[in-house]
């Protein structure tokens, strides 16, 4: 017999009852039923239920057994007796009688239990990840997420497309957030940039000639952490493409993604056919780049019903051009404290409040109520509740001024309404591509045209749309991939013409000979043969954090940092040596605290 195993831990049945048999694993639980033992065996592979009485001679060892030692345990699988099943259990219908033990690793007081789902501290969870790692739930999501990977891997290479490994030692480029930088020790001054992503490669993939690339890629993004951005690093599936326009990236990629959602959604509805919203769109519609299309609420322009109207509040925003009223229809939010609790978490939210309709029935006719309905009057109470589709027992909230400024917000109220009403579908998952992203934008700190998504992507119009239009006008080729109320996905048609690229670098205020020192590789590249091409980079960590039906991304990693890009468990980021400091050529020059 093996020395630590015949079986494992979620291998025997009931056709093995009679075996003699040799476990090892973790104590995950240990009962003790009037002086008989009965301790849950763990391994990554399953639960064995064993059994110690005090006829065997393994008791007196078994009675020193705490939770989490590491044992090997030699017995007979039996039957367990009639009643005592556990038919939730694969190895539900059988236990193992006990005859000998050996502690293999005893543990220390537990700092945080295995056995539950109790909430504990994050601090405790990451400094003592080795154990937070065997709870079964972060077990299982971490399986899942090997199994994610593996099948987005099989799934593109089934496409036609082929892996390849890119530079993680790179050179700085302007990606959006910051970079990590790795001093140079044989060059003395100069940094390395770790890469925020494998753009410039994969695009000079395209120029080499390989067509089509994939790659679970290791990006790295030197920003603040939250809950659906892990600090520090995050994986992504990587892709580019030659000679394809928008639509052969769509018709590629949908299926892959697709396919793994319902390979792992557990049943729930996955959508078919993805709608495409222009950007423009989603934010009008849901006050978001990403909207959460679960939720069926729609908002809707309703200016003109309070233009010139005597709620003077709203009729004086309007004399301002650009300031709209929005309303967001509330089916069944129709009460007054509904109405009031949505208001208050406005104020809550920094807002001055949010103003309301609630319609009623009054002897067979739907009527508006409230301070706004009694100052516009019934008729245009009447109109909005049409234009809405509402009846008597719903409501609606109204946002108000220029829509850059509100539109954040009114996308919050939208899910928040949702949720409250319990009109949001948590149990499918509904995608969509968002199309048309502006290609620039007015960075209103610096005063100067920026570019508002990514600076390689191709504006709709090409090298003309840049030396004629308003660039704040010009919408790109980039699109991204909603699910849920998250951006999964990110890409777009790349730039590869290299007077187009120079002329959208210098709109965004950096000359040709910035292009040149900060993408000199790329621009080359574009002067010898450049196909079109572009691509699209797919966020796995958030892919896997919503198959698991988590909402941190933290519960999906194996070893993340804390929400001070802190690794508690390692103990880094560290102090280097004075030895390491002098090989790097570096001098610290520390404010005093």
């Amino acid at each position: 017999m093996h020395r630590y195993r015949s079986h494992t831990c979620g291998a025997l049945r009931e056709a093995d009852a009679g075996q003699d048999v040799r476990l090892s694993g973790w104590c995950h639980r240990i009962r003790d039923h009037g002086g008989v033992l009965f301790i849950d065996l763990r391994d990554h592979y399953g639960m064995t239920q064993c059994v110690v009485d005090p006829d065997s001679p393994a008791f007196k060892m078994a009675e020193t057994l705490r939770a989490e030692w590491v044992v090997k345990f030699d017995g007979k699988a039996r039957f367990r007796p009639a009643g005592t099943e556990n038919k939730d259990m694969p190895t539900g219908m059988i236990e193992v009688y006990v005859r000998e033990i050996e502690v293999l690793g005893p543990a220390a007081e537990l700092p945080l239990p295995v056995f539950g789902d109790q909430d504990y501290p994050e601090e405790t969870r990451l400094k003592y990840r080795f154990i937070d790692l065997r709870r079964e739930r972060i077990h299982n999501n971490i399986m899942l997420r090997g199994k994610v990977v593996n099948s987005l891997r099989q799934r593109m290479m089934a496409a036609g497309f082929n892996e390849f490994q890119t530079p993680i030692l790179t050179a700085s480029s302007p990606e959006g957030a910051r970079d990590f930088l790795v001093p140079s020790r044989i060059h003395p001054g100069t940094f390395y940039a770790l890469p925020q992503a494998p753009q410039q490669y994969k695009q000079l993939l395209m120029m080499a000639g390989f067509d089509r690339y994939f790659q679970i890629a290791p990006c790295f993004r030197d920003e603040d952490p939250r809950a659906d951005r892990l600090p520090g690093e995050f994986y992504q599936l990587d892709v580019e493409m030659s000679f394809v326009e928008q639509d052969d990236v769509f018709a590629a990629m949908e299926p892959v993604i697709t396919g793994v959602f319902e390979e792992f959604a557990q049943g729930k509805p996955v959508t078919k056919n993805w709608p495409r919203i222009p950007y423009a769109e989603a934010m009008r519609k849901y006050g978001s780049d990403k909207p959460d299309l679960r939720n069926p609420l729609i908002m809707q322009d309703v200016s003109e019903h309070f233009r010139g109207s005597n709620f003077k509040v709203f009729a004086r925003m309007l004399e301002v051009e650009k300031n709209e009223i929005w309303a967001l229809p509330a089916p069944t939010g129709g009460s007054r404290t509904f109405c009031d609790r949505m208001n208050s978490w406005a104020q809550s939210e920094g807002q001055p409040g949010l103003g309301y309709i609630m319609w009623r029935d009054e002897n067979g006719a739907t009527v508006g109520a409230g301070p706004i309905a009694n100052n516009i009057g019934p008729e245009r109470t009447e109109a909005i509740r049409a234009a809405l589709g509402l009846k008597a027992g719903d409501a609606a909230f109204f946002c108000a001024g220029d829509p850059e400024k509100f539109v954040k917000f009114a996308g919050m109220a939208r899910l928040k309404v949702g949720d409250e009403l319990k009109l949001t579908d948590k149990d499918r998952f509904e995608f969509a591509w968002i199309v048309d992203f502006p290609m620039f934008e007015w960075n209103e700190d610096d005063k100067k045209v920026d570019f508002s998504h990514n600076p390689f992507s191709m504006p709709q119009g090409g090298l003309e749309a840049l030396q004629k239009q308003d660039p704040l006008t010009i919408k790109a080729f980039q699109y991204d991939i909603a699910c849920n109320g998250f951006e999964i996905a990110s890409g777009g048609i790349r730039n590869h013409k290299p007077e187009a690229m120079v002329k959208a670098f210098e709109i965004a205020g950096y000359g040709e000979e910035t292009v040149v020192e900060r993408f000199g590789g790329m621009y080359r590249a574009f002067q010898y043969g450049a196909p079109p091409h572009g691509g699209m980079a797919a966020g796995v960590d958030r892919i896997i954090m919503l198959l698991a039906g988590e909402q941190n991304l933290r519960e999906v990693a194996l070893f993340p940092m804390n929400q001070r890009a802190e690794d508690i468990l390692m103990g880094a980021p560290s102090a280097a040596t004075p030895k390491q400091l002098r090989e790097l050529h570096i001098r610290l020059n520390l404010q005093e605290k």
